[in-house]
């Protein structure tokens, strides 16, 4: 699956590299082809001539028109297979048609006009539109890549009771047994038959905070395992872990995106349809009335050429670009133009909790004394132990006790007990840890359990106990991101349904939910589980945006209409969204959603510029109006097409956004 992953994106790199030196050499070659034609001289009023120069001129407009028309000629045929003409059937029908006439003449076989100059600038722009277009459209496969890295290379695999040897993850098979030490990715899903540990999981199923495991408890392959060892016997490899599940889920709903075709195309195909139509019914309808067959020709050419799309090659790509800049510049990456441009049409917004609505970071949210010992004390007390500690539970509690200016005591018998806590000597002996913990290390202490999981639901609880008595509790909970509220608020008022999705316990989901007038909420969802509530939500009849910005939320992320990732957030995340936010401001979704209303607006705008002035000049170049002597040349008909060019260009520079936090 690696293997295939990188093929497909070394070959979307290919492409885009392809195009780029097609373009790049093409264009110096126009520079001649330019200077030779006798209407750029015309128009310039400028002659160019010397012994050979039509044959440089020919020379250099045939190896544009074959080296150049390439990646056109290939996309047509593909087009004609699927039965869809489309923008590569029109360009390829377009500079064909164009040059087989034009070296018809070259060579005097028959009278008429040469279109090299047209020829070759449309195959120039063509590739620069469609070199802009590929790189604005990023392959989401390095995700899987992100993946595939949670896992360590080399596993311990127990050899027997008292020895390990070190082997090459592949190798590892169902049924055996692995030493995973203290700070090391757990390299399987298994279970755990010896020891004890707390296992970081939450890049994996999104809880906050790391979960205690003990003898019997299952492991997630890739997650982390902090601060003991454990033997674990491996139960899932290869396309039965976990992990490759989420890899699975992932590479298909980024497939499933890849096959939305632009809006340019459809214009396209029906201009190609009207371009073989009106250009044979113009060469029958001359050559029946009269005229000679030269002269018929021509008119049939001046159609194709007039309805040579440069201005339609550049219409979307230009807007694009120029959007892509506005908005990096506005504290979001757009990688996937496509699903950019139909976020305009989300009725319904996602969001993952932690790391995305929440900072993702601890900080003490409550002190409450059960015992003689007051608040500050409980407080004082706790964090003088922690400041031994390196736990970022242990940091939380310190860093508020230096916000209050707190002096700490002197600790004397510090020590740290994996996955229950810490022990320090402070006049007598006190626990700072997990209710479990503490169970586990003063058995004969008093533990009012429904005391203490009431406050569960604001956070994390930590115990402050001696062996007697749990002294105090201190609540930790993940903090509100400020601008959350406002970025909920403001889409409820575009009547956009707002939804939070959280790997967390329903009491802080909904408490969460509460402060950020969020009507809908999903607890302790894993991430398969985030995708198929995304899927339910869309079968609906909703059109999805999912915010998130940890691996738990690769799944989601591709599985819905639009994909956005807070760019702070996991490598992963960014990797499989289709749009990612700088700054970590959930108000970027509203600017998101206006810029793409003003993208669509734009592209509609740049299409009619584009492709409505063949309304006019199609029929005038078959010649409907001669008798009244009103005739477009072809060399008029190639200035009419170079105006709606500037004018599409122009149009895609007038792009503006005002973002929601500077209103």
């Amino acid at each position: 699956m690696d293997s295939s992953k990188n093929k497909n994106n070394n070959h979307h790199n290919n492409m885009v590299k392809d195009f780029f030196r097609r373009f790049i050499i093409c264009s110096v070659l126009t520079i001649p082809v330019l200077l030779l034609s006798k209407t750029i001289q015309e128009i310039i009023s400028f002659k160019i001539s010397f012994s050979g120069s039509s044959y440089i001129l020919f020379i250099c407009s045939s190896f544009i028109f074959i080296y150049g028309s390439i990646p056109f000629f290939k996309g047509f045929i593909s087009e004609i297979k699927k039965f869809k003409p489309g923008m590569m059937t029109l360009i390829s029908l377009a500079v064909s048609v164009a040059y087989i006439y034009s070296s018809f003449v070259f060579w005097q076989a028959i009278q008429g006009k040469i279109f090299f100059w047209e020829v070759v600038t449309l195959i120039d722009i063509m590739l620069l539109g469609h070199y802009i277009e590929m790189k604005s459209v990023l392959s989401a496969s390095k995700s899987v890549e992100k993946l595939v890295s949670l896992l360590p290379s080399t596993v311990h695999l127990y050899v027997d009771e008292n020895e390990t040897k070190d082997i090459d993850i592949e190798k590892l098979e169902e049924g055996d047994k692995v030493l995973v030490k203290p700070g090391e990715s757990i390299p399987a899903d298994g279970v755990i038959i010896k020891g004890s540990s707390r296992v970081n999981q939450a890049f994996l199923t999104g809880e906050s905070k790391p979960i205690q495991k003990e003898t019997d408890d299952e492991v997630i392959g890739g997650s982390l395992n902090i601060d003991g060892s454990l033997t674990v016997l491996v139960k899932g490899t290869g396309k039965d872990s976990y992990l490759s599940r989420m890899i699975d889920l992932v590479s298909k709903a980024s497939k499933k995106k890849s096959r939305s075709q632009s809006i340019a195309d459809k214009v396209a195909m029906w201009l190609t349809i009207i371009a073989i139509v009106t250009g044979i019914i113009t060469l029958l309808s001359w050559v029946f009335i009269g005229k000679n067959f030269s002269f018929s020709l021509e008119r049939m050419v001046s159609v194709m050429v007039i309805t040579c799309p440069h201005a339609l090659g550049l219409a979307i790509p230009l807007v694009i670009a120029v959007v892509t800049s506005l908005a990096a510049k506005n504290g979001f990456l757009i990688k996937d133009r496509v699903i950019f441009e139909k976020t305009r049409q989300v009725d319904t917004v996602v969001f993952d909790k932690t790391g995305t609505l929440t900072k993702g970071k601890f900080k003490v949210s409550k002190i409450i004394s059960l015992s003689d010992w007051d608040k500050d004390e409980i407080l004082i007390k706790a964090a003088s132990i922690e400041s031994l500690s390196e736990h970022g539970i242990g940091l939380s509690i310190l860093d508020e006790a230096k916000k209050r200016k707190f002096k700490l005591k002197k600790v004397d018998n510090f020590k740290s007990l994996p996955g229950k806590g810490v022990l320090g000597q402070i006049s007598q002996e006190i626990f700072v840890g997990s209710l479990s913990g503490l169970k586990d290390t003063f058995t004969n202490v008093f533990v009012d359990e429904n005391k203490i999981k009431e406050y569960e639901k604001d956070g994390a609880v930590i115990v402050v106990a001696i062996k007697e008595e749990i002294k105090g509790i201190i609540v930790l909970s993940d903090e509100i991101r400020e601008e959350s509220k406002e970025a909920c608020s403001l889409l409820k008022e575009r009547r956009i349904k707002v939804v939070m999705i959280t790997g967390d316990t329903p009491e802080v989901a909904k408490k969460v939910a509460e402060k950020l007038g969020i009507d809908e909420f999903f607890a302790r969802v894993l991430p398969d589980e985030k995708a198929k509530k995304i899927k339910q939500l869309q079968k609906k009849g909703n059109f999805i945006a999912m915010v998130g910005d940890g691996i738990n939320d690769a799944p989601a992320l591709a599985q819905a209409d639009a994909g956005i990732a807070i760019g702070a957030g996991t490598d992963i995340a960014a990797e499989t969204a289709d749009i990612i936010l700088v700054k970590n401001d959930p108000r970027n979704v509203l600017d998101i959603l206006n810029l793409s209303k003003i993208t669509y607006k734009k592209m509609i705008q740049n299409l009619i510029w584009a492709s409505g002035y063949n309304f006019i000049a199609i029929p005038l170049a078959a010649g409907v109006l001669y008798k009244y002597n009103i005739l477009i040349s072809p060399a008029l008909g190639a200035i009419i097409m170079s105006i709606s060019t500037v004018i599409v260009a122009i149009n895609a520079r007038l792009v503006s956004l005002k973002k929601i936090n500077e209103k």
